[in-house]
């Protein structure tokens, strides 16, 4: 009956779009609308990710799941840039990158109870994290004080920029190597095959793209109505959409018992928009009319830096524990007062 529901919830995709581009619908039944069309997408990104890891493994596995969920963020950031929202891009970013490590994560360790997790590939992609923050702490430190926005700082940022990109490359290939060396895979009777999981996931990430910039167009209008300030909507609430496929997905698949998978997905998410997706929407950036300095505040620095670090510790024996998920979980929720009141 759950599937029956998920599937027929899919036809809120095209009431969105419909709705934000044809008909006009007020921002705040835009925003409900999207947000609930967002649920079964997630659902369909991730049903399809674990067909996709009967024939690749776990690692490959999560890392489609993380490049397919990551590419709507990218097409968000460089609207948003186009319209001029330079803060709102990067507190989505840290926001991406901190409720990865945090709460979907924990979800995952919630959902998914004790269970093994690959302690070697997650702690390799956290300290990766912590490197990338490192690097874009640079610019960031030399910003506090002044304006951020720059062109000097633009600049400065182009080569830390490419230092990320050159990183993400050497540790995805790395990454994928030893995936490929320790995993063997034999997929079920009952698996998809790989041409139609990635198929199934390539609409699904267009389908997602389009329902996540409904969202994002009705977020202005819905955080005026509670009250809420631009940096918590960006950090908080535009990540968490922003991201629902991966949080969505992860927990599907942790409840499903492989929690190797689930935290595999959680942590390339936040690696990748570290040290690809950040980078990527700085260079991209003045083809949407303006350069994307990166120039973080120092709350963002911290709460990146000091997530993966948390989240490192957590899964360094390899265990995954519905404890430790929960821990996880009560750390997100103290980043986020501390943004509120930021």
């Amino acid at each position: 009956m759950a599937r029956r529901i998920l599937w027929a919830s899919l036809a809120l995709t095209p009431v969105a779009v419909l709705g934000r581009f044809v008909f006009d619908f007020g921002d705040t039944a835009l925003f409900v609308i999207a947000a609930l069309a967002l649920v079964p997408l997630a659902w369909v990104i991730g049903e399809s990710t674990e067909h996709a890891a009967e024939h690749t493994g776990a690692g490959v596995g999560g890392f489609l799941n993380a490049s397919f969920g990551n590419a709507p963020e990218l097409i968000i950031a460089l609207f948003a840039v186009a319209n001029g929202l330079p803060d709102v891009v990067r507190g989505s970013l840290t926001g991406s990158v901190v409720s990865n490590i945090l709460l979907v994560l924990g979800a995952a360790m919630v959902a998914g109870g004790d269970g093994p997790v690959d302690a070697r590939s997650l702690r390799w992609q956290l300290f990766t994290v912590i490197g990338a923050v490192g690097v874009i702490a640079i610019p960031s430190a030399l910003s506090w004080g002044s304006s951020g926005e720059s062109h000097s700082f633009y600049l400065l940022s182009l080569p830390v920029a490419v230092v990320l990109l050159v990183a993400y490359l050497v540790v995805t290939v790395r990454n994928l190597r030893i995936h490929r060396a320790t995993e063997r895979v034999e997929p079920s009777s009952s698996a998809w095959s790989l041409t139609r999981s990635l198929a199934v996931l390539s609409v699904a990430t267009v389908a997602t793209a389009l329902v996540s910039e409904v969202l994002v167009h009705s977020l202005d209008h819905f955080g005026k109505t509670v009250g809420l300030n631009e940096f918590f909507i960006a950090a908080v609430i535009v990540a968490i959409v922003g991201n629902a496929a991966e949080h969505g997905g992860a927990v599907v698949i942790a409840h499903r018992g492989n929690t190797t998978l689930a935290t595999e997905i959680a942590v390339t998410s936040s690696m990748q928009v570290a040290v690809f997706v950040t980078p990527a929407v700085c260079l991209l950036s003045w083809l949407a009319g303006q350069g994307l300095p990166l120039t973080f505040r120092v709350i963002e620095v911290v709460t990146m830096a000091a997530a993966a670090a948390f989240a490192a510790w957590v899964v360094w024996d390899g265990r995954s524990r519905r404890w430790e998920g929960f821990v996880l979980i009560g750390v997100y929720g103290l980043t986020v007062v501390a943004y509120y009141f930021a």
